[in-house]
């Protein structure tokens, strides 16, 4: 098989993360620089986040997508893009991936990193840092998710060591860059959607940041592009991640991870619920590729953030709530 001409998913075993055993983490690192080269995406298995937790995560967006709209909406997406989503809220017309006229055929529930109200960004204004909103009909949403974001940012912290490893960095590389990370979690409805040229569930993309973890339900409907243009399933593997390099660790890593890109078509007649992690650096870091080509430009992440955000989401060309 040629580079980037993949036919299924592979899956790493992370648990060298959990452990001192320093061989075992060059080893593991060695596994995903491969894997991140050639295709970009894998499923992260042994990890140390509860499978029980990230079902009842599920279990909490299933309830929130069921209340009424009118409740739904009275927490409708913020400035601070927190919020809910209604379907047909976002047309990824960034993406580099396909031509995309039609709205994603989904509903979700935005969560960022929590902040506090005298936190200096929020006093400052600075863009994204403000108020998380939470259902006053679903009073255990907020402390079942805070608990989730807190033990998969444990996670993705660690992967910000073994992806260092890979690039031959010091484990601690990257901690700088995430000492106050960008951090988004997006609880994702699909309703059943007709077989529609051009309509998805979410539409070709690739992700903005640094590395996504996605827990999956059981439908199925995630689909990833190879260099051949072939696109690859990718099911669901009870108690497993997703995990995809974004936008900004491909050019950390001057082109040698792949930030792949990938869809979601939910043709099965059920409902589909996922709930993806974005985990990116703090809005003021600077990108510069630590491999590869010195001379391609730094990018500043908040400005290639907010750019692509006011383009692609619907309620960024009117007036927010506030």
């Amino acid at each position: 098989m040629n580079s980037g001409e993949f036919d299924h998913i592979p899956m790493i075993d992370v648990s060298a993360l959990y452990g001192a055993n320093e061989n075992a983490k060059r080893a593991l690192a060695e596994e995903c620089r491969s894997i991140l080269q050639d295709i970009g995406f894998a499923y992260i298995t042994k990890h140390h986040v509860p499978v029980a937790l990230i079902d009842q995560v599920r279990e909490e967006a299933r309830q929130f997508f069921n209340l009424p709209l009118v409740d739904k909406n009275a927490i409708a997406i913020n400035r601070w893009h927190r919020g809910y989503m209604a379907p047909n809220s976002s047309t990824i017309v960034t993406s580099s991936v396909a031509e995309v006229s039609k709205p994603n055929q989904s509903e979700s529930l935005l969560v960022l990193h929590e902040l506090t109200p005298d936190d200096p960004d929020v006093l400052a204004g600075k863009p994204l840092q403000g108020p998380n909103q939470w259902p006053d009909q679903q009073p255990t949403l907020r402390s079942t998710v805070l608990d989730y974001v807190e033990q998969i940012q444990d996670l993705a912290q660690r992967m910000t060591e073994l992806l260092a490893i890979c690039l031959g960095l010091p484990a601690d590389y990257f901690k700088p860059h995430f000492e106050r990370p960008t951090t988004f979690l997006r609880l994702l409805h699909y309703p059943p959607q007709p077989v529609e040229e051009g309509l998805f569930g979410s539409a070709p993309h690739t992700d903005y940041g640094f590395i996504t973890l996605l827990a999956q339900d059981d439908v199925g409907g995630l689909e990833v592009r190879n260099n051949a243009g072939d696109w690859i399933a990718a099911p669901p593997v009870t108690g497993s991640f997703v995990m995809n390099v974004g936008d900004m660790l491909s050019h950390w890593s001057g082109g040698l991870f792949t930030s792949t890109p990938h869809r979601v078509i939910n043709t099965t007649g059920r409902e589909r619920y996922s709930q993806p992690f974005f985990f990116d650096p703090g809005m003021e870091s600077i990108i510069a590729p630590v491999v590869g080509d010195a001379e391609v430009e730094p990018i500043r992440y908040g400005d290639y953030l907010m750019e692509r955000l006011d383009k692609n989401y619907n309620y960024r060309h009117q007036a927010a709530p506030g």
